[in-house]
């Protein structure tokens, strides 16, 4: 069973998401919290699977309270979508910056939203290719030019940066392992190891990562 916190300061908008994931066999909606601060606490009782995190909350917003949840051990199977009415939502690139594994619209089709719980709740990063890069694009745009210190790098050898730069990309294990001729295992192994020495939650920050060090740069593919 798929186990659900919901964080969102709207009722109404956390009895619809309840109603229609509770409809599932396979998912169960554990906690509600109506604000940031009660978001971290509810996690850390309930240790949800998955959280759907609205952004703009009072006392503690959901880019605080991803960083907390993120950075706690004890949450480290705890995976945080957060929840936006704006695509381009500069709190959202933090959010993936802090560890989440992907953002929806708050109009996100029902069918969608329910798959996207299972994606994440599998161990997946829930990364739109087309909008999760265009929001990089566009913060790491307003920052410059989109390189910053790549010290953290260093430690990288050189095909495990072309991975990061293909990951970065949007391609997915199987399609890295096939531009760079490697098998299915081999490409999965060199993505298992950017998690380990970059420090990284999922996937959604080693894109987030390829873009700041300046592999990916916005408008190049």
């Amino acid at each position: 069973m798929i186990t659900v916190e919901l964080a969102d300061d709207q009722g109404l908008v956390r009895a619809g998401f309840r109603a229609l994931l509770d409809g599932e066999d396979d998912i169960s909606v554990v906690a509600e919290a109506a604000d940031g601060e009660e978001a971290v606490e509810l996690a850390r009782e309930h240790r949800p699977d998955v959280i759907l995190m609205d952004v703009r909350m009072p006392r503690t917003d959901g880019l605080r309270a991803t960083a907390r949840i993120s950075g706690d051990p004890t949450l480290s199977r705890t995976r945080v979508i957060v929840l936006t009415t704006f695509e381009l939502d500069e709190y959202v690139f933090g959010a993936l910056r802090a560890g989440a594994a992907g953002f929806l619209l708050k109009d996100v089709e029902p069918a969608d939203l329910v798959e996207a719980v299972r994606v994440v709740a599998g161990g997946e990063a829930l990364l739109a290719p087309r909008h999760t890069r265009r929001l990089i694009e566009a913060f790491i745009s307003q920052e410059g030019s989109g390189v910053t210190d790549d010290s953290e790098l260093t430690e990288l050898t050189a095909r495990e940066r072309e991975v990061l730069t293909l990951v970065g990309q949007g391609l997915s294990n199987a399609e890295i392992a096939d531009r760079l001729v490697l098998s299915p295992l081999t490409a999965k192994t060199h993505v298992a190891r950017l998690f380990t020495k970059l420090g990284a939650r999922d996937r959604a920050q080693l894109v987030v990562t390829a873009y700041e060090t300046g592999l990916v740069t916005p408008g190049r593919r």
